[in-house]
């Protein structure tokens, strides 16, 4: 047998194809790739800016009707109906009724609000005959109360309002605030029926209807018969000025009685103008019997 390993033929090795020992190390170098030791950083890897979540105006909207839902304490089935409540007939886009504004609703509201606070009259009232319980009716459903109410649940902010001028703005808001807070009722009362209406009004007059009662009479009625007893004619009352936009009028109206100066008073209607201007002069003159007792 012959030996293979004399088969095998050597080649000659280059020296200069053989790098010395700092060039292999170059070599190497270059061909291997770098191994990262433990401690080295991996670049960070960017992670992308967060974008700011603009809510949608719809959001918005739903966020604002749950909290004055929560502040009057009705969750209504139909929130257009709430969204009437508010709405003053300046903020109506063209083409829409006056009756998408809050006056149907308040007309509907004034009644129940009469009815609910009758009957929560005539229980806690069992002695009081029926003169004193419409006395008490009358104070506890006047705008004024109904505007002391709307404004102990905020709802002076959220009535919608059209163009109408800063100024006249924060005037009609006051204006209206009793009418809007039967609107309310009234939506209340569309949505929920009798019961959740008048759970809104026993919620908010309760408090209301045990307290003393202010002077409950006419303070034109009040000038007249004091003007009698002094043996004066009937007080007479003069428009002087009408201010304000059409759907917001200001009155000021004087009232005269012989031998005394005028008074005057203001207010949205010359009714309540005339109230005021009387009320001027009873004071002034110093005239009793204004509280009912």
């Amino acid at each position: 047998m012959k030996d293979e390993a004399k088969d095998i033929t050597t080649e000659p090795i280059d020296a200069q194809a053989v790098p010395d020992g700092e060039a292999a190390a170059k070599t190497l170098a270059t061909k291997t790739p770098e191994t990262k030791s433990p401690e080295a950083k991996a670049p960070e890897a960017k992670t992308p800016a967060k974008k700011k979540r603009v809510r949608s105006s719809k959001a918005k909207a739903a966020d604002a009707n749950a909290a004055l839902e929560a502040r009057i304490g009705h969750a209504f089935t139909d929130p257009n109906l709430l969204m009437q409540a508010i709405t003053h007939v300046s903020a109506l886009k063209s083409g829409r009724k006056r009756g998408d504004s809050y006056q149907r609703l308040e007309f509907l509201g004034d009644h129940v609000l009469g009815l609910v606070v009758s009957d929560m009259l005539y229980h806690a009232f069992p002695n009081a005959d029926e003169g004193e319980l419409s006395k008490r009716l009358a104070e506890l459903v006047r705008k004024e109360s109904c505007a002391d109410v709307a404004k102990s649940l905020g709802l002076l902010d959220d009535i919608k309002l059209g163009s109408v001028g800063s100024s006249a703005d924060a005037r009609l808001r006051k204006s209206i605030l009793g009418d809007i807070c039967e609107a309310v009722i009234g939506a209340i009362f569309l949505d929920g029926g009798h019961a959740a209406a008048a759970e809104f009004v026993r919620r908010n007059w309760t408090e209301r209807m045990h307290k003393p009662r202010r002077p409950l009479r006419d303070p034109k009625t009040v000038l007249q018969e004091w003007a009698q007893g002094k043996g004066l004619p009937t007080p007479v009352y003069r428009e002087v000025e009408r201010t304000g936009p059409h759907h917001d009028p200001q009155f000021r109206v004087a009232v005269d009685l012989p031998g005394l100066a005028p008074a005057e008073g203001v207010g949205g209607s010359k009714r309540a103008a005339e109230k005021v201007a009387a009320s001027v002069m009873i004071e002034r003159e110093g005239v009793g019997g204004g509280n009912d007792g």
